[in-house]
């Protein structure tokens, strides 16, 4: 079980996904471990910029989704919700065409935020962009923290 407190379903975060952007790029839960969380992510017109490489915007749409959900795994989901604090990535190198794939693992699971960091890799494997994804944990009821 490792760092989740509800052992993900990857049938059910997947459904999760209908009528909202994942479903429209694509995003597929993939795979979990004890430590991380995999999701996937077509590269094609969808995830294009103009230049036909996959848009940086794309990759940290599959970052924050991927990092929210692990985050939300690891809640007492009858007490708490997590939010999106802040989002960054870096982006090392183009992908035209085939999945992009990424691994969120924990950096800190602490009692008001959570920090991932959500590496992406192309089809060979090589790394594409390396994002960090700070949650806040909020009591059920509470508002959520404003910027």
């Amino acid at each position: 079980m490792g760092l989740w407190r509800q052992t993900p379903d990857l049938a059910r975060l997947n459904e999760t996904l209908t009528n909202t952007i994942g479903e429209g790029l694509d995003i597929r839960f993939e795979a979990f471990d004890d430590e991380s969380l995999t999701a996937s992510m077509v590269v094609d017109q969808r995830t294009h910029q103009p230049y036909g490489l996959l848009h940086g915007g794309a990759s940290v749409v599959l970052a924050e989704t991927l990092g929210s959900t692990a985050s939300f795994l690891c809640l007492d989901s009858s007490r708490f919700y997590c939010v999106g604090l802040e989002v960054n990535a870096n982006h090392l190198r183009g992908l035209r065409s085939g999945r992009v794939t990424a691994v969120a693992r924990a950096v800190h699971l602490g009692r008001t935020t959570h920090v991932w960091d959500i590496r992406l890799f192309g089809d060979d494997g090589k790394p594409s962009c390396i994002s960090r994804l700070t949650m806040a944990i909020v009591p059920l009821g509470a508002e959520p923290p404003r910027g």
